[in-house]
């Protein structure tokens, strides 16, 4: 099975191109082998471009550890660029279907290959169900908004950490196609992230797991922040993360509603639009295509 390497501000995936090869088996099992960094190909998971009758091309997206997410924002802007450089459809803007519903990208073009990608990302849900975030008593419209971290989630860590970060114990939940927890601090880097990652990701309250974000302020109009990806870990990027963030950080008043997100694999441009759509632009890189030998 013929695969290709790609990725999007360092979040990596394997893309297959479902149009020239047969849907693979077992996709769990064969994203999680692709995925291992040692004995793998090594990524953030397994995406398939497929046919779509919705949509110019569709987009199944793998996690590292098999289970299947809605979307991902570095990852789709990277179907653009394969479908769009290998002929499978030349419109532009292009229509993705996602788990999300189909999304619209507009193409950014130098000598006649993708270069970055404008997504647009739809409205932000912000109704607690949907996201979805359990708690006992919801707060107030529903909405978990710069609500305190620790009224249901204890958090065991390195003694210390939350005063080393100078963390702001509170946590804002967005889905921007996959749920979001957010929490602000004063240092990213000082946060433990390997270790309050996964305690946060399976807590009860994310009946389906969920990304957590610590976010550092910069500006009104810049951020800094970093990721653990439900199913993958600590990744360089999170597409659907860094658009959660932004709209975070504006509905609590911390930053603009145009902000430039600084991950550790790259930047990506995010704006929640009057028309209440949050719009991401980042760029979509080809690195190496192989043959993977199939069972």
């Amino acid at each position: 099975m013929r695969f290709t390497k790609m990725h999007g501000c360092g979040n990596d995936y394997v893309y297959v191109d479902c149009f020239a090869e047969p849907f693979p088996k077992n996709t769990a099992s064969l994203a999680k082998a692709m995925s291992d960094r040692h004995f793998g190909i090594g990524s953030d998971g397994l995406i398939l471009v497929c046919p779509s009758e919705t949509a110019d091309v569709r987009m199944r997206m793998f996690n590292a550890d098999g289970s299947e997410a809605e979307m991902c924002g570095n990852g789709i802007r990277c179907v653009a660029k394969l479908a769009f450089d290998r002929g499978l459809t030349k419109k532009n803007p292009m229509k993705v279907q996602t788990g999300r519903g189909v999304l619209t990208l507009q193409l950014k073009l130098h000598e006649g290959k993708v270069q970055r990608v404008t997504v647009n990302m739809g409205q932000p849900v912000l109704d607690a169900d949907k996201i979805p975030v359990s708690l006992p008593q919801p707060p107030e419209a529903n909405r978990i908004v710069d609500f305190p971290l620790d009224k249901y989630i204890a958090l065991e860590s390195p003694a210390g950490w939350m005063q080393k970060c100078g963390l702001d114990s509170r946590m804002t939940c967005v889905s921007t196609g996959n749920p979001h927890a957010i929490i602000f601090c004063q240092s990213v880097d000082a946060v433990p992230l390997e270790t309050i990652g996964p305690i946060l990701e399976t807590h009860p309250v994310f009946p389906r797991r969920i990304n957590v974000h610590f976010v550092e302020v910069q500006s009104a109009t810049m951020v800094k922040m970093r990721t653990w990806e439900r199913g993958s870990g600590i990744t360089l990027a999170c597409g659907t993360g860094a658009c959660a963030v932004a709209v975070a950080a504006a509905l609590t008043g911390r930053t603009d509603r145009r902000v430039l997100a600084h991950l550790p694999g790259g930047d990506l441009e995010l704006d929640w639009n009057a028309d209440d759509h949050v719009y991401m632009t980042g760029p979509a890189e080809e690195v190496f295509s192989g043959e993977w030998k199939c069972d």
